[in-house]
């Protein structure tokens, strides 16, 4: 099984140098390395782990050999990308051996997508601007900077403020809305109208309303245009919470799931009606802001921690209307923290699952109605009005959930003994 995979593993990384005329290792070059790798793997378990170094020594002087001779003949420019890929292979075929598959086909995985990936990565630097590295940087300064630093214990009353979960939570809604931002920053001479409206809605659909009202306003023919990527930025909104329920509370979503989907079938439906009216219209994205700047995931955090302690509160001392009031007021302007705080708390026990989805279900609308008033102080008459009735539809098919849908929740022991049968 190990030398299958290997010779695969090696096969494929040698496909991709040899399409590009690599002059020191092609397709034969790669099987045979990481075979050896496998074979000193193997030989490792009965003589010792020597073997596996002895391997890399002889190949080290091998490819120093081959290198010398055809730089001295003028056949070769010294580089040192072939090279890491050549003793990364040789890992990877000793690692199938002593160490988990898994690592190793996916070290071989990756080495493989970034020698193809070459031009694709250098025209992706190149677009990067100093403002784009920043952002990397202060992403980077978040999560890998701030988060280990934070207590991991609860303060405060009702026990709900975590300081290193809360910034958890900052770190993961920053992170989609830093990857958006950067699939902006790669696409945006090339995106076309649906591409603009998914990605929009990755990095933010409210300031993406926001940006194609104004749009809008100043002109009045964009208006199809401006409904179409302002639903299809909706439509994303909710890839964005069932991305989040995944993450943070994977128990709510057997129940979740298929009322957030079918409003996301619903609003990409409407997105793409309208754009079979805009075929052919070509806009350029806005310029969209840094979603990882330290004052936003200062704003969110707080944001967040407000309310979760609202619904903590509100399912401690009033009712369950309590909780869809206060879904209905944060989901006005932002679907992340009621989505992050709900999960979290069916995830710790502390919340219904019934509850939890109709209160996503519930802010969703409210932003909806938000999103309306936006493009309506904003943005022309003509753009309200098809904006109101793309939302309508939505909104009555949410209100309807809201109203009749029963969860249907089959146990998993259930389905392992359906399986078996």
């Amino acid at each position: 099984m190990a030398l299958g995979i290997s010779l695969g593993l090696g096969l494929l990384v040698g496909m991709q140098r040899e399409r590009v005329s690599s002059h020191i290792a092609g397709i034969r070059t790669f099987p045979l390395i990481t075979l050896l790798g496998t074979v000193a793997g193997l030989m490792a378990g009965p003589l010792g782990g020597w073997t596996v170094g002895a391997g890399l020594l002889a190949l080290a002087v091998a490819t120093a050999v081959s290198n010398v001779f055809k730089i001295r003949r003028g056949e070769y420019k010294p580089g040192i990308t072939t090279e890491i890929a050549i003793f990364l292979m040789y890992f990877v075929g000793a690692f199938l051996v002593i160490g988990p598959t898994e690592i190793a086909v996916a070290v071989g995985a990756v080495v493989a997508i970034l020698l193809h990936a070459k031009q694709t990565l250098r025209r992706f630097a190149k677009a990067l601007g100093d403002k784009d590295v920043r952002a990397i940087m202060q992403f980077v300064l978040i999560s890998l900077v701030i988060l280990p630093v934070l207590p991991d214990r609860t303060f405060g009353p009702l026990e709900v403020f975590n300081p290193r979960i809360t910034w958890l939570m900052v770190v993961l809604v920053t992170g989609i809305s830093l990857g958006g931002y950067l699939s902006y920053k790669f696409f945006r001479r090339q995106a076309g109208l649906v591409l603009s409206g998914l990605i929009g809605g990755m990095i933010s659909s409210t300031a993406t309303t926001v940006s194609y009202a104004r749009r809008a306003a100043t002109a009045p023919d964009l208006a199809p245009v401006a409904a179409m990527i302002v639903v299809l930025a909706t439509a994303v909104m909710y890839v964005r919470v069932l991305i989040e329920i995944s993450l943070v509370g994977p128990s709510l979503m057997p129940v979740a799931a298929w009322p957030v989907c079918i409003m996301l079938a619903v609003t990409l439906a409407l997105g793409l009606a309208m754009w079979l009216r805009t075929r052919g219209v070509q806009i350029e994205m806005p310029e969209q802001e840094n979603p990882s700047e330290l004052r936003f995931a200062l704003v969110f955090g707080v944001m967040y921690t407000v309310v979760l302690f609202a619904v903590a509160a509100s399912k401690q001392f009033f009712d369950d209307r309590g909780i869809y009031a206060v879904a209905a007021i944060s989901g006005l302007t932002d679907m992340d923290a009621i989505t992050l705080s709900t999960a979290r708390l069916v995830e710790e026990n502390r919340l219904s699952a019934d509850i939890a989805w109709r209160a996503i279900i519930l802010a969703s609308l409210s932003n909806m109605i938000f999103k309306t008033c936006i493009v309506g102080m904003l943005g022309n008459r003509r753009l309200l009005g098809m904006v109101a009735g793309l939302f309508a539809i939505a909104f009555a098919v949410g209100i309807l959930l809201l109203i009749f849908w029963r969860p249907v929740i089959v146990p998993v022991e259930d389905l392992t003994k359906f399986m078996h049968n």
